[in-house]
C-alpha cells in the first residue's frame, strides 16, 4: 500500500526502532507507547486487518508475537503482558495494516481493562447459535 505507514516502516522508508525481523514479520517499538517496551508486530505483507490476513501469515505473526512478548517482558521487567489486536475503526484500529500490540504491564500501572457485563436471559444461547451458524 502506497500510503500505509507500516508498509513504509517495513520497507525502511521511515525510521523505527526495530526489535525483531525475519522474512515475513517485523516488530518495532510503538512510537506512542502505553508503557515503555510497547511493541507492534506486523506481517511484512499488507493486510487491512487480522480478519483479512491469510492463515499462513497469521501463524507466522503469532509465532513472532510470542517470541517478542517473552523478550519484552524480560527486557523491561514487566509483571505481565497484554497482547491485543484492534480490528476495524469501531474497535479502535487507526492504522489499517494488521498489527499486534505487545504491551508490558506493571503492577499499579493504572491501565484498566474494558468493563464486563452480563447476558440477558436467553441472549447467550441465541448468540451462540448465530456464531456457530457462521462458522460452518
Amino acid at each position: 500500500m502506497k500510503d500505509c505507514i507500516f508498509c513504509k516502516i517495513v520497507k525502511k522508508e521511515i525510521p523505527s526502532n526495530i526489535v525483531y525481523e525475519n522474512d515475513k514479520v517485523m516488530a518495532f517499538l510503538d512510537a506512542n507507547p502505553t508503557n515503555p517496551g510497547h511493541t507492534l508486530v506486523v506481517p511484512k505483507k499488507h493486510f487491512p486487518s487480522l480478519l483479512e490476513t491469510d492463515d499462513n501469515a497469521v501463524k507466522e505473526l503469532f509465532v513472532a508475537v510470542k517470541r517478542v512478548a517473552n523478550a519484552v517482558k524480560e527486557a523491561v521487567g514487566a509483571q505481565g503482558i497484554n497482547i491485543g489486536v484492534n480490528n476495524d475503526r469501531a474497535a479502535g484500529q487507526i492504522i489499517f495494516h494488521t498489527h499486534v500490540h505487545v504491551i508490558p504491564r506493571f503492577t499499579g500501572d493504572g491501565l484498566q481493562m474494558w468493563p464486563q457485563g452480563k447476558y440477558q436471559k436467553g441472549q447467550a444461547e441465541n448468540i451462540k447459535k448465530e456464531i456457530t451458524k457462521h462458522l460452518k
